[in-house]
């Protein structure tokens, strides 16, 4: 078995989150930025990177013209798809819902959990990811013994 196929895109996915650590800079560094390396969304899109990633070395090892290719390039697209408007909307239902629990009685709003409100990417953080994962695929597909 080729363990590229496996390894290389859980290195890139790694990486990337690693990353969001410091592309996210809004509030300068804190600790609590380490928690970001376990978070939906932010800059780069490590799903969008991690299935380039998977595309991309299949293309590599098992050629363009494989079925492998096809799969990983349809799963990659629906990913990516996923990434920015599926998870968004999650996050725009969970932005609606609080706002409506906050709308009710004191003493039956602390019957309802506050919802998670950022899920998705923005277009330029799935872009970036995209690019990230092919550049960090090809380095480690140059590097690896």
């Amino acid at each position: 078995m080729n363990y590229q196929l496996f390894l290389i895109p859980l290195a890139v996915m790694f990486i990337v989150q690693v990353l969001k650590i410091f592309t996210h800079t809004k509030d300068g560094w804190t600790w609590k930025r380490l928690s970001r390396i376990n978070t939906y969304g932010g800059m780069p899109s490590s799903h969008a990177a991690m299935v380039t990633s998977l595309a991309v070395i299949t293309g590599y090892y098992d050629g363009l013209q494989s079925s492998t290719f096809a799969i990983t390039l349809i799963l990659a697209l629906i990913i990516i798809r996923d990434a920015f408007g599926f998870r968004q909307a999650i996050g725009q239902q969970g932005k609606v819902i609080n706002n409506l629990v906050k709308e009710l009685p004191d003493e039956q709003e602390y019957k309802f959990p506050v919802l998670g409100e950022k899920f998705g990417h923005k277009t330029v953080e799935v872009i970036a990811g995209i690019i990230v994962g092919i550049i960090l695929s090809y380095w480690l597909i140059n590097i690896w013994p």
